[in-house]
């Protein structure tokens, strides 16, 4: 049976010297395979001068590909995944990074596991990510997406902001805090569980606001369907501008007065994995689960 993916489009950031050969040896078998490459152009000098592929801008590929690999660490996949979910192409990721929640084929399986995929045998799933808005006067000044959290926070300064949280324009609480962490299932490992968060599975349709060293010992998370208008108002009073950043990669800046509004974008990432992935064993690997154990 011929591959669903004939246009391949494939992404990433080179960390290290393995990077590249590693690249090149995935090319060198999707060539193989038949499969037309579009590569991100910004990985054009680590490829042989004479490779036979074309070469695009990450914004462009998505619309052009009927598959995107991405090639690095999960932030790789979430820089990736903010430009590729617009166009509903699915994404494949390889890992490169450390902890891999995201990016879960290994560069030792690389050359085994990818045609396996390509031929058809995968497991897909849906993420929602959402949209952030800094809204001014009543007026959108700034806007940015996020598959894992957006962050209001105090920055660099060590000074708390006070803000009051609504949740479909009913009022939850004022708050004096470092800041508030607003997470998607998929950014339940991350950020959020730093921040004493709790682990939600990605195929939940639901978001958990995790407060940051609030000024209340009975401030804790709470988690709210997915389809929720979330609203920080930043009060006036507040001295410092505080930061909006969106998967720790995209940074808005908020003033006192100002609101942040959150929610769900109407597209979806759809992430593919080799037959047989389980979320639960990604935490037990990438969180050490069990590790304590012994038989």
């Amino acid at each position: 049976m011929p591959s669903p993916f004939k246009t391949i489009g494939v992404l990433g950031r080179s960390h290290d010297a393995d990077f590249a050969s590693a690249l090149v040896a995935m090319l060198d078998m999707l060539s193989a395979r038949g499969h037309r490459l579009i590569v991100e152009d910004r990985l054009r000098s680590g490829l042989p001068s004479d490779a036979d592929y074309s070469f695009a801008e990450r914004s462009d590929i998505g619309g052009k590909a009927d598959l995107a690999i991405v090639i690095g660490g999960d932030g790789s996949l979430l820089s990736a995944a903010r430009t590729l979910a617009r166009h509903e192409v699915p994404v494949l990721g390889v890992n490169r990074g450390r902890l891999g929640f995201l990016t879960d084929i290994n560069p030792d399986q690389l050359l085994h596991a990818i045609p396996l995929i390509l031929d058809g045998h995968y497991e897909s799933e849906s993420r929602f990510l959402l949209d952030a808005s800094v809204i001014r006067n009543g007026e959108v000044i700034a806007r940015a997406d996020a598959l894992n959290d957006v962050v209001v926070n105090s920055g660099a300064s060590a000074q708390m902001i006070e803000y009051e949280l609504y949740i479909n324009d009913l009022f939850v609480y004022r708050q004096r805090a470092d800041g508030l962490i607003v997470s998607t299932p998929t950014g339940s490992t991350a950020y959020s569980l730093s921040g004493g968060g709790p682990i939600m599975h990605p195929s939940l349709d639901a978001v958990v606001l995790v407060p940051m060293f609030p000024h209340a010992l009975s401030s804790r998370p709470i988690v709210v369907d997915g389809n929720s208008s979330i609203r920080i108002d930043i009060l006036p009073r507040n001295r410092i501008h505080p930061p909006v950043t969106c998967d720790g990669q995209t940074n808005m800046t908020a003033r006192p007065g100002d609101s942040v509004l959150i929610q769900k974008k109407p597209h979806r990432l759809t992430l593919l994995h080799p037959v047989g992935h389980s979320f639960y064993a990604s935490c037990r690997d990438k969180l050490r689960w069990s590790a304590a154990l012994v038989d």
